[in-house]
């Protein structure tokens, strides 16, 4: 579970979909725009989310929480009791439960290899934007934005971007993959340019000395 919900975490930013021919909703387009430009604009964020696989025909229900801090391509992810690392150039994957830190090249060339800090801007290129419901969240106006990536081969049935109406901050992200299981990742806390120190993003391998250290590369 600790491996899938992590990996899962990294790699969703390749959702792929079903084969289009709509052109862009222009009213879609101008709000993700604007959620890119916000996103883009701050320092640094940090970030505490929920990740939820659901599937009601096979009564599975998986429910987790997480938190991430981002800065640049630099991250700090926290999942299921593992730490992963990123300081721009190495990623050291911490395991607590068994003692253990594995260190490895990041290699931006590598497809298999996105970061967490791709999260809020995956989807800038390869798709194609619909507007979809608008939901009221305590309050708060959701509107989803349908994504309909431009690749052909996927059977994806639908990925939706909520998106707060007020902030243009991202609220969710809702995988249905075939089968009609449900992922969806939710923003729970969101905060922007946190006072972070310099070493932040930083191993400290004097904290791991009773650790194994597994170095790939």
């Amino acid at each position: 579970m600790k491996k899938i919900a992590l990996s899962t975490f990294i790699l969703f930013t390749l959702f792929l979909s079903h084969s289009i021919v709509a052109q862009d909703d222009p009213e879609a387009k101008k709000l993700v725009k604007e959620v890119l430009n916000k996103v883009e604009s701050y320092d640094n964020l940090v970030i505490d989310f929920s990740y939820t696989l659901e599937n009601q025909e096979q009564d599975l229900k998986q429910e987790t929480r997480g938190d991430v801090s981002i800065k640049g391509d630099k991250y700090i992810l926290n999942l299921m009791g593992t730490t992963q690392i990123f300081d721009g150039k190495k990623i050291y994957t911490i395991v607590p439960e068994d003692e253990e830190v594995t260190i490895s090249s990041y290699d931006e060339m590598d497809t298999d290899q996105i970061t967490p800090s791709k999260m809020l801007t995956f989807y800038e290129e390869g798709y194609r934007f619909k507007m979809d419901i608008i939901e009221d969240v305590k309050g708060r106006k959701i509107q989803y934005v349908e994504l309909i990536p431009m690749d052909s081969k996927n059977e994806m049935k639908q990925i939706l971007l909520g998106i707060d109406r007020q902030t243009k901050h991202i609220f969710n992200l809702i995988q249905i993959q075939p089968g009609d299981t449900k992922i969806e990742f939710r923003v729970t806390k969101f905060k922007t340019n946190e006072p972070l120190s310099a070493n932040h993003f930083q191993f400290q391998r004097s904290k791991y000395a009773d650790y194994y250290i597994n170095e790939l590369d």
